[in-house]
């Protein structure tokens, strides 16, 4: 039978015990240890002088040199995403999210690691920054969607980069969204958008809250040329349906807004794109596959 190996603090709380007056009944009683090696080092300690209160209690180095025990060494584990440290640092000083770094680490590094992995690394090289706060906007079912353009991809077409944006509509309570790569935030571009979202939903909201861009607020003019089209989804009376947002009042529209920023950070990067066709349809697999499928913190 193999005996037990105590550590070095199991033999100072002993200690302590013995240089109150405790018995080697009451120690083991206590469960400290057994009596048999109580015995033991009751006898070490009482020729060695540690059992006098007036004294101080000998050092760990002192103790493991008697009774033979070395203290544990720290466990120190090498995390998986170590050879990709600096990458991953450099990822999150460029704002990409947790999810599309271990996405991209899969599909480029083959990474076999779970998203553990990366959010504790990721939650290390960020342990100095803070969180900021946000307020929760209550809607109905059904009772808006919120609208707005963020940057989108550069697209290198013909060796000629062009700039692109992403029309995002979310609708407000169950968070799904419909997202689109535009060239431009033109008037009949912001129109099309808001057909294609609501054939992309199959219906229509009660109201729209969109931003206060000149495209927007031109647009609510310019829905008179949509009310005679083919489309019995496009609300009737879509201007008395709009509501714009004051200027430099974002939270008004918060939940577009962190829609935007969910798919410039988690969408965006790291991706490559042969046109405006092929960059559509990686979003559309996105919006399906990991944006519509995500846990929500608010729902």
């Amino acid at each position: 039978m193999t005996s037990r190996r105590f550590e070095v603090f199991e033999y100072r709380q002993v200690l302590v015990h013995m240089r109150q007056g405790d018995s080697d009944r009451d120690i083991a009683r206590v469960g400290l240890m057994g009596r048999r090696k109580l015995k033991t080092v009751r006898n070490e300690a009482s020729t060695r002088g540690w059992l006098d209160p007036a004294l101080p209690l000998p050092d760990d180095a002192t103790i493991i040199g008697v009774f033979g025990r070395t203290p544990h060494l720290p466990i120190t584990c090498v995390s998986t995403l170590e050879p990709f440290r600096e990458q991953i640092r450099d990822w999150i000083a460029a704002g990409v999210q947790g999810t599309t770094i271990h996405a991209a680490l899969q599909r480029n590094h083959g990474y076999a690691g779970g998203y553990d992995a990366v959010k504790r690394m990721r939650r290390h090289l960020l342990a100095e920054c803070g969180v900021k706060a946000t307020t929760i906007l209550d809607f109905a079912p059904g009772d808006a969607v919120q609208v707005d353009f963020g940057a989108g991809p550069m697209l290198t077409i013909d060796g000629i980069a062009l700039k692109t944006w992403i029309f995002v509509m979310t609708l407000c309570w169950s968070r799904h969204q419909y997202a689109e790569i535009v060239p431009d935030q033109t008037v009949e571009t912001w129109l099309a958008c808001h057909r294609r979202a609501f054939e992309w939903f199959g219906g229509v909201p009660s109201r729209v809250i969109i931003d206060n861009a000149k495209c927007g607020s031109s647009g609510r003019v310019a829905t008179t040329r949509l009310r005679s089209a083919p489309t019995p989804r496009w609300p009737k009376d879509m201007d008395s349906g709009s509501t714009p947002v004051r200027p430099h009042d974002p939270q008004k529209k918060g939940i577009v807004e962190a829609g935007v920023k969910y798919a410039k950070k988690s969408f965006v990067p790291l991706r490559e794109f042969r046109d405006r066709v092929d960059a559509n349809r990686q979003l559309r697999e996105w919006v399906m596959q990991q944006a519509g499928t995500r846990t929500h913190g608010t729902t």
